[in-house]
């Protein structure tokens, strides 16, 4: 959806989805229980955009965390036929929490051929803590005919600020496009002991995540 004149146009858009796990960077939100998620985004001229994401969440039950809200400033921009860039500002809230869970995130994504991707996130306060944190991931996505897709990324999340540690995770994801809006999304995800270590074993090693999506 498009608002206002064409030297000033405003692109309006959303996205809607039910997962059977909420997994970040390899990790469960959820404590392995189901997620319902939302986005919407306005993008302007000339890239400039702005979006807000929810979901659901469950923490330790100190914190009193059922609900993650992400705001996000960012630009992104065609730099050739090949190349794309993505750059923007990460604001990880936690609105029910009794403790400060906050913290925001300096993001950075180039893609090739809208088909790889290298991704670099920077924080100084990592996961809420009062430590530095540096994200890098490493991804492709492949067609298969029309309706199918196959994804697969691998990530290093370096910690050592915060956990005198850092981990590895992989994913490999199939998504099929059902009927327009709907994909349907099936997720294998896997992290290293290191994971493991940091965050427990019932939050961190091997899972599968099924979800159903659309966008607007």
């Amino acid at each position: 959806m498009t608002l206002g004149t064409s030297a000033q146009a405003v692109t309006a858009g959303g996205s809607v989805a039910l997962t059977s796990d909420y997994v970040w960077r390899g990790t469960t939100q959820t404590q392995g229980d189901p997620a319902v998620q939302a986005g919407f985004t306005l993008s302007g001229d000339p890239g400039f955009y702005g979006s807000v994401w929810g979901s659901n969440v469950e923490f330790g039950p100190e914190t009193h965390a059922s609900s993650e809200l992400d705001l996000t400033l960012g630009w992104a921009a065609v730099l050739s036929d090949a190349w794309s860039l993505d750059v923007n500002l990460l604001h990880y809230r936690y609105p029910s929490t009794t403790v400060d869970l906050n913290w925001t995130e300096l993001n950075g994504r180039l893609t090739y051929a809208d088909r790889y991707w290298l991704a670099l996130g920077y924080s100084p306060e990592a996961l809420g803590s009062d430590g530095d944190g540096v994200y890098t991931q490493l991804g492709a996505r492949f067609l298969v005919g029309e309706t199918l897709a196959l994804e697969a990324a691998a990530g290093y999340y370096a910690l050592d600020d915060v956990y005198d540690d850092s981990y590895w995770h992989a994913q490999a994801s199939a998504v099929w496009k059902v009927k327009a809006p709907f994909e349907l999304r099936l997720t294998a995800h896997a992290t290293d002991p290191a994971a493991e270590r940091m965050f427990g074993d019932e939050l961190a090693g091997s899972r599968i995540e099924a979800a159903v999506q659309a966008s607007f």
